[in-house]
């Protein structure tokens, strides 16, 4: 009867200890898939920063790429670094979701592109606030875990600069226009609006084709 009770304990203890060895390798695996996400995101943000130096028709919306090149650059080089110190291999490529972004807004130009963008920019900005903050409060590893706290406020201030230039292009049309209602437009003096007897296409402005706006 001792040596029953005696192996139950014994096996009440193994058990204890594989679950806590499965929460800590599901934690560690939490922190692995955090890096690859940072790093596919981060390539993201570089090269539709770099699209955006080119394809932009606002110099707002220029000026954020090239931010976009140059912080989630560094941003790139110090997880590299640091996944190396950790034996860690990052992903060479874009993860399917990002090269999804990427054909996207590859496909655009001009105050189309500014404006899908910014758009992108807006939601991808928060999703990484969000996601940094989780890892800088939770993460396992204390090396990523600090990674993440001194990267949030970059990402957080790219955040509030995203949603600024977001604003400027967002209702406009085209370049000097900005849609103010679907009665109304304000047109800044010299540009073309985009309404012709009332009629208005976010992407075309009048589909009135024989009405000159």
């Amino acid at each position: 009867m001792k040596h029953q009770t005696l192996l139950s304990l014994l096996l009440a203890v193994a058990a204890v200890i594989t679950v806590q060895l499965s929460d800590a390798a599901a934690q560690a695996m939490s922190d692995r898939e955090f890096m690859t996400e940072a790093a596919s995101g981060g390539r993201l943000e570089v090269e539709l920063g770099n699209l955006a130096t080119q394809r932009a028709a606002s110099d707002a919306v220029r000026q954020f790429g090239q931010r976009m090149v140059t912080d989630h650059g560094q941003a790139s080089m110090e997880l590299a670094a640091l996944a190396t110190r950790k034996g860690i291999q990052l992903p060479q490529s874009l993860m399917a979701k990002h090269a999804a972004v990427r054909d996207r807004l590859g496909t655009l130009s001009g105050s189309e592109f500014d404006r899908a963008y910014m758009q992108e920019m807006v939601r991808d900005h928060n999703e990484d606030v969000a996601a940094f903050q989780r890892e800088a409060q939770s993460g396992t590893d204390p090396d990523v875990r600090a990674w993440a706290a001194q990267t949030l406020p970059t990402l957080q201030q790219h955040l509030a600069m995203a949603q600024s230039v977001n604003t400027q292009v967002a209702g406009a049309p085209g370049s000097g226009i900005v849609a103010a209602s679907p009665t109304t437009v304000v047109v800044v003096p010299g540009a073309r609006a985009p309404w012709c007897g009332g009629a208005y296409a976010q992407t075309a402005g009048s589909n009135f084709g024989s009405c000159t706006p």
